[in-house]
């Protein structure tokens, strides 16, 4: 699973990484505990534009599918796992044509012993941004007026799978990660057979993995009113 991660100053990294044609400018400013329903910045392609426009906007972690009928439902909806997507009514429209990619610093995972409980960061060793496979969608708020900006939502989820060494030893699951060549294809909206892209994205998830390390942290990130660098450095 994911449910803790970091942000911290990425944003003009993607830029040339993910060749961002466009970045919103009310992005969420760094966190180093971002938790389900903050506001993160995540990448899509905009198929409105011909060609599709790529842009970096914020989204609440969480998704909300068009036919909630409350935002709330986000909450349970912060990571989808790659073996049900394509079968869950939640995923399976925006797994079609509303894919993105949730770029972050690094994440935490917590390893369960007979000891308790520890919290590691997990992040690529070169300081490379790291790229998670994800879905969005838009929900409209029936309570709002038509004419209120904030009436429309984004949100998005992390997709995840069945974790590999050496990650497997902390967690038995991790996020679907993607390398930089494959974010194209990954937010391409005229993909013909999203089954077979999203096959290859998990088999080739692995090759990302040996680019990480970890280290065990403080348990004050269990606590999310903490957020500060401090949480990163290792105990």
């Amino acid at each position: 699973m994911c449910g803790r991660f970091v942000v911290a100053n990425v944003a003009s990294e993607l830029v040339g990484v993910l060749r961002v044609d466009v970045e919103s400018d009310d992005l969420p400013t760094p966190s180093y505990n971002i938790a389900p329903t903050s506001q993160v910045g995540i990448v899509l392609d905009s198929a409105k534009t011909d060609p599709p426009t790529r842009r970096l906007e914020p989204a609440r972690w969480g998704l909300v599918p068009s036919w909630a009928k409350d935002v709330k439902v986000g909450a349970r909806a912060f990571n989808a796992r790659s073996e049900e997507i394509e079968d869950k009514p939640m995923f399976r429209q925006a797994l079609i044509k509303r894919r993105a990619i949730v770029p972050a610093t690094g994440y935490y995972e917590w390893q369960t012993t007979d000891e308790g409980k520890t919290p590691y960061f997990i992040h690529p060793s070169d300081g490379s941004p790291l790229l998670f496979a994800g879905l969005y969608e838009w929900w409209k708020d029936p309570a709002k007026a038509e004419d209120d900006p904030t009436k429309w939502v984004l949100s998005f989820t992390i997709i995840t799978r069945d974790a590999v060494a050496p990650l497997g030893s902390i967690h038995d699951r991790m996020p679907l990660f993607l390398d930089a060549d494959f974010a194209d294809a990954w937010l391409d909206t005229e993909v013909d057979n999203v089954g077979d892209l999203l096959d290859a994205a998990v088999d080739a998830a692995p090759q990302v993995v040996t680019g990480l390390t970890d280290h065990v942290v403080s348990s004050a990130v269990g606590n999310v009113r903490n957020d500060s660098p401090e949480l990163i450095q290792p105990v």
